[in-house]
């Protein structure tokens, strides 16, 4: 959008005056949230900067929590797993300004005072990529902008009595013909945490306890990190190339103090331990650079080159001493160097043809290299496997799509992609334990919108996509990991396996259909209803099977691997609706409502039922929030519930696993004092609560050959974080 600004006629005491030129002004900004989503054809919601820093986040995951069918692994303020449509772990694409994150690299690195924006697409397109049966995160970090931004925040969290600072600088100024834009933040958190675990033993001949024991733990972690982003942006003469080097540097340090006390109520079986102390100190560099070069070319149309490279490294040391009647038993030191490199190069041609058709076609290649080198006394380590492990796998993808308006009611978007990925490990002494693997996929996808009446706010949306999961680095190439309470050479149990990565194994394929309504309000509001299926085939899961073993010879132990297993399905329903109540009742006071609730259902074909469904997936998820401007007061009030219900995974035939409910209440105040310098002060988990996990796993007592049910329930405690932020332009 563009507008010209005159100033107003002259007085007529100047009329004599010599005539001057009048200034004209022209500003451009790109469209909004709301309407970016409405044009786009492929489902895609956006979330903009006012969004991102509405609740003054220390991390990225909390601010994805609240997002539209997005859910979060793990404790409430720990981070965890990112989860759209309840599946993570390579359901879900994470991107970092349009490209696959590096190995090694983790969201919580990010703070969300260095990202622009976050796109969701819930369906995959050509271009972004098909590694997203769940969907894609696509995360933007703050672009150059031709104006001078000095911003200051300045932060103070309170957790648990311990004190966390932190502090970040934001700064863009136009250099000549160069935009320079840089993120800078530092961090320092200490925190103090427990948890207790509980296993109990039951006959299953006459349900008598066989064995009870409870582990308690107290946890002391301390961290520390410096973060720094960057954007030079070179623009050419009338924009003809445009030129952009992006920068990225993260490094964190920390420490952690565990003490555990384990107790036995009922049993025979000798505690390994009584008491235990864990030291542990760990660091992690990532160091990257990505680049962007633009051509428009004469003739119409335009390529765009983008390339990457990378290095991050992570050094850990844990010392664990465990201790029987007062006296040292047992130490395990255990030292790990893990290095990580990267690089990438894509290219793709963008040309608008007659009928108001928008091609893109484009090729990428991506080459990761892994070293991992461990030191340790652990005996359960196998020699044979060596304790170093490098890895290397090569990614290929070329792909096209066309995008159009089939008439002023119809939008429509079909492309075609091809990727192939080809994995290769060595372990061992000298690398003598090769393996390696290799999968590719063709994926079409087509994508439509209709509308009632070319103008109209009223839409529906049609995806029909096929997409996939690769297996990871560590599913293919991990390598053995015997289990320490039953070391070989002898028996183990099914609960208590070795556990080992599969070489053979394919990537999942999905077939997926998504149908959307949406309803777009005059104020800038929505309501949007969207259901979606996916049928999967080469669904993996690890499976535990007894098996003839080198490391135990003449003795078969029980191995946990990942495996093919068959079909799965998941389908769900997702709803969301923002809009500001004086959209619906006229003289409302000026709230802003917003609230999104998702149900998923799913089934594993080669698991029994009830509660047969994908790995981690809740049955339901919905977010409740709202804003409030104390009308005749520099003051925004706000607020978000955000709620997961408890619910059960049936693993296999003798195996289920629990999580418990996560109910998470969040709030925050801005004081605008000038247009320069607001306070923000937030309060997250304003209900803190015990998060439950657990799970039971039969099988047969190792002394007794009994049949047991073996249950372990482990209680963690949440605490409330209170953060303050001075919040200055300078």
């Amino acid at each position: 959008m563009s507008h010209a600004q005159t100033p107003p006629a002259a007085p007529a005491s100047a009329a004599s005056a010599p005539a001057q030129l009048q200034r004209v002004e022209i500003t451009s900004t790109r469209a909004s949230d709301t309407e970016e989503r409405r044009q786009s054809t492929a489902a895609k919601i956006v979330i903009g900067r006012e969004e991102i820093e509405r609740y003054g986040d220390s991390n990225l995951g909390d601010v994805l929590k609240r997002l539209p069918g997005v859910t979060m692994q793990g404790r409430p303020g720990r981070g965890g797993n990112i989860r759209m449509r309840g599946l993570g772990n390579g359901y879900t694409q994470i991107l970092l300004d349009g490209q696959r994150i590096p190995p090694g690299f983790s969201l919580d690195s990010l703070t969300p005072e260095q990202i622009e924006r976050i796109e969701i697409l819930r369906a995959p397109t050509a271009e972004t990529g098909a590694r997203a049966i769940a969907g894609t995160i696509n995360i933007i970090t703050r672009e150059g902008f031709n104006k001078h931004i000095n911003d200051v925040r300045l932060s103070a969290a309170l957790e648990n009595g311990r004190l966390q600072p932190s502090v970040s600088w934001t700064r863009n100024e136009p250099v000549g013909p160069f935009i320079v834009n840089y993120s800078l933040s530092a961090f320092s958190t200490d925190r103090e945490s427990g948890s207790t675990s509980t296993t109990v033993d039951r006959s299953l001949l006459d349900d008598s306890v066989t064995l009870a024991q409870r582990d308690v733990g107290r946890v002391r972690e301390k961290r520390a990190g410096l973060h720094a982003t960057g954007r030079l942006q070179w623009r050419g003469e009338q924009g003809i190339d445009t030129v952009t080097l992006m920068p990225l540097l993260i490094h964190g340090r920390g420490s952690t103090l565990r003490e555990g006390t384990l107790t036995q109520t009922v049993g025979t079986q000798p505690v390994p331990y009584d008491t235990s102390r864990t030291d542990g100190d760990g660091s992690f560099t990532l160091l990257r650079l990505n680049g962007q070069w633009n051509h428009r070319l004469d003739a119409g149309g335009r390529v765009e080159w983008k390339f990457g490279a990378g290095q991050g490294r992570s050094l850990t040391h844990s010392l664990r001493d465990e201790f029987t009647a007062g006296a040292l038993s047992r130490t395990l030191d255990d030292r790990g160097d893990t290095l990580d490199r990267n690089a990438l190069v894509a290219g793709k041609f963008i040309r608008t043809l007659a009928g108001d058709h928008s091609l893109v076609a484009g090729a990428e290649g991506e080459a990761n290299r892994r070293r991992e080198t461990r030191t340790t006394n652990d005996p359960t380590l196998l020699a044979n496997f060596g304790d170093n492990v490098s890895a290397a796998s090569t990614r290929f993808a070329a792909y096209g799509q066309d995008e159009w308006n089939l008439t002023p009611q119809w939008a429509v978007h079909a492309g075609l992609r091809w990727e192939g990925i080809t994995t290769r490990g060595a372990s061992g002494e000298n690398g003598s334990v090769e393996q390696t693997n290799s999968s590719s996929v063709w994926t079409p996808l087509f994508h439509a919108v209709w509308k009632p009446e070319p103008e109209s706010r009223d839409q529906v949306r049609f995806s029909l996509t096929r997409s996939y999961r690769s297996p990871t680095l560590q599913n293919l190439i991990g390598r053995p990991s015997l289990n320490t309470r039953y070391p070989a050479p002898g028996p183990n149990t099914p609960t208590q396996p070795d556990r080992a990565g599969n070489p053979d194994l394919r990537p999942e394929l999905a077939t997926g259909v998504d149908i959307a309504i949406e309803r777009y309000l005059p104020g800038g509001g929505l309501f949007s209803a969207n259901v979606f299926r996916r049928q999967i085939r080469n669904y993996m899961r690890s499976q535990t099977a007894l098996e003839d073993v080198a490391w135990s010879p003449g003795q078969p132990r029980y191995v946990s691997r990942p495996q093919n297993i068959g079909d799965a399905v998941t389908q769900g329903l997702e709803l969301e609706a923002r809009f500001r109540l004086s959209e619906l009742i006229a003289g409302a006071p000026r709230l802003d409502l917003r609230a999104n609730a998702s149900v998923f259902r799913s089934r594993v074909d080669a698991v029994p039922g009830p509660d047969n469904r994908l790995d981690q997936q809740p049955g339901y998820t919905a977010n409740l929030g709202a804003d409030y401007r104390v009308p005749g007061w520099p003051l925004t009030l706000g607020g978000n519930l955000n709620w997961t219900p408890a619910y059960d995974t049936r693993v296999s035939e003798i195996q289920t696993a629990y999580q418990g409910r996560k109910v998470v209440v969040d709030a925050y105040g801005v004081w605008v004092f000038s247009p320069t310098l607001q306070l923000r002060v937030t309060a997250t988990n304003l209900n803190p609560r015990e998060y439950l996990t657990g799970g039971s796993v039969d099988g047969a007592d190792p002394f007794t050959g009994v049949p047991i049910r073996e249950t372990t329930v482990n209680a963690a405690p949440t605490y409330l974080n209170l953060q303050v932020r001075l919040e200055i332009k300078l």
